[in-house]
């Protein structure tokens, strides 16, 4: 955690069994997610491996275990089939990884009910998401699945969110404190902090967007595809552009309030522009970012993008961003909110 810089606060528990340690996971033994920008580490408690994840420029999401035991020279094992069984896309002919955040119908054991889930992220309706995962803070009227579990049949579900919508998940709301769900003090920290869940969400589907957008056009020049490049370029542009500037994202109607030092850390990071405005400001009020351009603009797997890819994306942000697009996909964003944004990235983004 030190070495790659990843703050306690962005603790997130998982009680699904969704890792290949699974027998190691249960609701009360959830497995810990801690993240960054470019690196993602879990840990199972008594657990054979920690696991981490980081986001290469090139090659997109590596997967390594690290041994738990006391070793003076511990070793990160690249992990190439065993974690790529559900971490690949599957959109080429070649293994495009991916970064999974899965909401499940979960049992008292773990398991989820039916071989059903939904990926998490921006555009997820609130009540949809977390499920199998538990989650501290307030919002609020607004619901969620986290802090559930499932006292169903599998035979009782034909749809997934057909069933979420007659759930009653009041129980699992607003909660602020897990110690009696299971043994909080085994942990880093007692939070799963309902802000770091969200910034989860948004930040491993932008990842994603990148990832299987480099992919394909690498694909397509290995296919000799370059008839087709230009349509290559601009629907994976479209996706990455989409994605970095929250189209369709889910409107907040209360305030969201976390548990943790996380949302304070998180913004006290990134660039700021002349008059000290930031992306990572969060607004949590009515959607998740206060500038709603993805911080990931800074990333190493942004500035990795091939060029003619980038300079579609780049194209588009200010098409977008200088009122030309007023196409409905934007249309959350006010003349302020692309102002502002146009502004910040000037000041922080040389390239741009």
């Amino acid at each position: 955690m030190k070495h790659y810089k990843i703050p306690i606060s962005s603790q997130t528990l998982v009680f699904s069994k969704s890792s290949f340690q699974l027998t190691q996971i249960a609701p009360n033994a959830p497995r810990a997610i801690y993240f960054n920008d470019d690196v993602y580490v879990g840990w199972v408690n008594h657990g054979q491996y920690i696991e981490v994840a980081t986001v290469d420029a090139q090659a997109g999401p590596l997967f390594y275990k690290l041994s738990q035991e006391d070793d003076r020279h511990p070793v990160l094992e690249l992990q190439k089939e065993e974690c790529l069984v559900c971490h690949d896309t599957f959109q080429t002919s070649t293994a495009v990884p991916r970064l999974l955040m899965l909401s499940v119908l979960p049992n008292p054991d773990g398991n989820a009910l039916k071989a059903a889930a939904l990926i998490t992220n921006d555009q997820s309706p609130l009540r949809e998401r977390w499920g199998g995962w538990y989650v501290t803070g307030t919002h609020g009227k607004q619901q969620h699945l986290g802090n559930t579990i499932v006292r169903a049949r599998a035979d009782d579900i034909d749809d997934m969110k057909k069933f979420i919508a007659r759930m009653d998940l009041s129980a699992g709301a607003n909660v602020t404190d897990l110690s009696k769900r299971f043994d909080t003090r085994e942990y880093l920290s007692p939070h799963s902090d309902i802000v770091a869940l969200m910034v989860l969400g948004h930040q491993t589907h932008v990842h994603n967007m990148i990832t299987s957008g480099v992919y394909e056009i690498h694909d397509a020049i290995e296919k000799g595809l370059s008839g087709k490049m230009a349509e290559i370029v601009k629907d994976a542009g479209e996706r990455i552009v989409r994605a970095m500037l929250f189209a369709g994202e889910t409107p907040l109607t209360e305030p969201v309030v976390g548990t943790s030092a996380f949302a304070s850390e998180f913004m006290s990071q990134g660039p700021r522009d002349k008059r000290g405005r930031s992306l990572r400001e969060l607004d949590l009020k009515r959607r998740l970012l206060r500038y709603p351009l993805s911080y990931l603009v800074y990333s190493k797997s942004f500035d990795a993008i091939p060029d003619g890819l980038k300079d579609y994306v780049y194209r588009r942000f200010r098409e977008v961003l200088s009122g030309e697009d007023t196409s409905a996909d934007f249309g959350h964003l006010s003349e302020t909110d692309r102002k502002a944004i146009s502004e910040i990235l000037k000041d922080t983004k040389p390239d741009f």
